[in-house]
């Protein structure tokens, strides 16, 4: 090997231990590895093209169910409760009124 390795451990991937000037490209070093390279990057093209085409139509058919299910928005939740809280509160403020009055009668 070159005079730079004696001694020393051979590196995983000696080509990128070469000084600049004798690297060898990946298409001199192997076509069937940049055909490799070629296919590996389209399949993962693919891939993400099939994943955002799953997530637009998950997300199509989770609107629609959600349409169709016949739930409640938050703000009309909110603002039922709301409701619930000052009916609670009057219904309080009447027992009292209601207790108050019955003592004075009785």
């Amino acid at each position: 090997g070159p005079r730079w390795l004696i001694g020393r451990r051979r590196p995983m991937f000696p080509e990128t231990c070469l000084p600049f000037s004798e690297r060898r490209t990946m298409q001199s070093r192997s076509p069937f590895l940049d055909d490799l390279s070629k296919l590996m990057t389209s399949a993962a093209g693919v891939a993400q093209g099939a994943r955002a085409e799953a997530e637009t139509a998950f997300r199509g058919m989770l609107e629609r169910w959600l349409s169709e299910a016949n739930l409640v928005t938050r703000e009309e939740f909110d603002a039922v409760r709301e409701m619930a809280v000052k009916a609670r509160e009057e219904n309080e403020a009447l027992k009292a009124r209601l207790a108050a009055l019955e003592a004075r009668i009785g």
